[in-house]
């Protein structure tokens, strides 16, 4: 099974704001009874998108799941506003608004690089909103125990906001995985002409400012929330990620008391893509193992 990538596009209006989303899978689950919807957001690296992130992983999950992948604020073909306030926070509350749009009252949510910072802020804000977490090397909640900071990934990233050419922005999405033959001309080319859309560079540096400024940055520290996150939640990891490194994985693993993770060999950033079906096995068990029971 596979999906037209416009076949299954939609936009609804969250608030003040129109974002835009992919849907696919059975229709009846609301979040009211039986199983809940799945939710996926994508990183916040240059050029990222619901799509780009999660579009080849949209036919396993959509088998089980009415799955949705959102283009967070500021990315994809999603409306690109300043950020107010610490991008995590601000990303979660029009999530929320998307949901109440679409009438969808409990989700399972997944989330990669930023968009795990994002569900973790949603699911800390929002526990009532939300079923299981699956965060995959969250941006926030990932504290490096030892290696430096920026990570590798990170100052590629850096690199490229400062001068953004095709060359630096593969050299970062090299960072992405360890399989390079997965980095082709075609995925640069794409990533790059997203990148450098109009007000997608505007975007990315308002994103990247609400974790510098400091009377932003702090609210975007999750681990120093982390104990307080009452879901079941599943960490995975690539064990040779160069963005957000393993050893990130360790307090959030301590501190959060449903939590278990899973660490992918011989992968990087992005194991949607280069630990596909293991991926795909693991977190649909996971969710699986949580049903809802309707409100009497």
């Amino acid at each position: 099974m596979s999906f037209d990538k416009e076949s299954v596009r939609r936009s609804a209006k969250a608030g003040d704001l129109t974002l835009n989303y992919y849907e696919a899978g059975p229709d009846a689950p609301t979040g009211v009874g039986g199983d809940l919807p799945l939710v996926m957001l994508h990183g916040g690296g240059p050029g990222a998108s619901a799509w780009s992130n999660f579009g080849t992983a949209l036919p396993t999950f959509a088998r089980t799941f009415r799955t949705l992948l959102v283009d967070q604020p500021g990315f994809g073909a999603s409306d690109k506003p300043p950020v107010v306030g610490n991008y995590y926070r601000h990303s979660a509350d029009y999530v929320v608004k998307l949901l109440d749009e679409l009438d969808i009252e409990r989700i399972h949510l997944l989330g990669n690089s930023l968009g795990g910072g994002t569900a973790m802020r949603l699911a800390l804000t929002h526990p009532d909103r939300v079923g299981r977490l699956i965060l995959m090397g969250p941006g926030g909640l990932s504290l490096n125990l030892f290696h430096a900071d920026p990570t590798e990934g990170v100052q590629r990233l850096m690199d490229f906001g400062a001068d953004p050419t095709p060359e630096r922005l593969r050299a970062f999405i090299s960072t992405m995985v360890v399989n390079q033959q997965l980095v082709t001309d075609e995925l640069v080319a794409e990533r790059f002409a997203d990148a450098t859309a109009p007000g997608a560079q505007e975007a990315m540096r308002s994103m990247g400012m609400s974790f510098w400024n400091p009377e932003t940055a702090e609210d975007g520290m999750l681990w120093r929330e982390a104990h307080r996150l009452r879901k079941h939640t599943l960490l995975t990891w690539g064990r040779e990620d160069r963005v957000n490194p393993l050893d990130g994985a360790m307090v959030a693993l301590k501190l959060i008391p449903k939590a278990s993770l899973h660490v992918f060999p011989n992968c990087g950033h992005w194991a949607q893509i280069e630990a596909a079906v293991e991926f795909a096995e693991i977190s649909t068990a996971f969710l699986a193992r949580h049903v809802e029971r309707s409100k009497p």
